[in-house]
């Protein structure tokens, strides 16, 4: 499976799941840049992967699904909110790109309906909003238990695998995570990646299950109380 990562709107990363003759489009936040994306190289849309029905993560189904003709698969959860949606999964459920078989993972918290998609044999998770580079989403309308028990399905998941979330966010997530662990090295040696990658404006985005597990105070919560803590003060951190 060959990735592409579309930069759009202030923030959003979509992404472009190419695998045989097939490509999926992964949270469509706008279309025009995503469509230019796929006609650079040849590629054919032929379906779109929702994680959730925020509209920057939505905004772009139908537009696209017009000019390609291609199906709509979202969760299962949320399929009232999912614009054109021709396929509702949920968690277990199979899904595929060309010959890249996929599972639907229910990682609710920050939508209740939340999913995620896992391409074992490509090594590669697309996650939207629940899991970020150094952090997490922010709880709209799961509660920290549940968030706390998708983080850990994903961290479940081998080390190798590629984290592809919808949002450069790390550079925030990381003035947090340093007052969170302030003695972690591993976190610190990250750190200073970060700012170079971003100061000549390259993606810190895809991370690692590795490095996630090594440097996010989300996912290294002990327990609940833990991180509904650590999650409660990144709402209020101004740094």
């Amino acid at each position: 499976m060959e990735v592409v990562q579309v930069p759009v709107l202030s923030d959003n990363y979509v992404y472009l799941a190419h695998d045989g003759d097939e490509t999926a489009v992964i949270d469509p936040a706008v279309a025009e840049p995503v469509l230019a994306a796929a006609a650079a190289r040849g590629w054919r849309i032929t379906q779109i992967l929702n994680t959730h029905w925020h509209p920057d993560h939505v905004g772009a189904n139908l537009a696209i699904k017009e000019a390609t003709g291609c199906q709509i698969a979202g969760p299962a959860g949320e399929a009232s909110k999912i614009p054109g949606i021709d396929r509702a999964v949920a968690d277990g459920e199979q899904v595929a790109v060309g010959g890249a078989e996929g599972v639907v993972i229910d990682v609710p918290g920050h939508t209740a309906g939340h999913n995620a998609y896992y391409f074992a044999g490509a090594g590669v998770l697309f996650c939207g909003d629940t899991l970020f580079a150094l952090g997490c989403g922010r709880l709209f309308e799961g509660t920290p238990g549940q968030m706390h028990a998708s983080l850990a399905k994903l961290m479940a998941l081998p080390d190798a695998t590629r984290v592809y979330c919808a949002h450069e966010y790390t550079q925030a997530n990381a003035r947090f995570a340093v007052t969170v662990e302030p003695g972690n090295a591993a976190l610190a040696e990250r750190v200073v990646a970060i700012d170079a990658a971003r100061a000549s404006g390259r993606p810190t985005v895809p991370s690692t299950i590795r490095l996630e597990r090594a440097t996010n105070p989300f996912v290294r919560a002990r327990d609940v109380a833990e991180f509904a803590a650590r999650r409660a003060a990144k709402d209020a951190f101004r740094g």
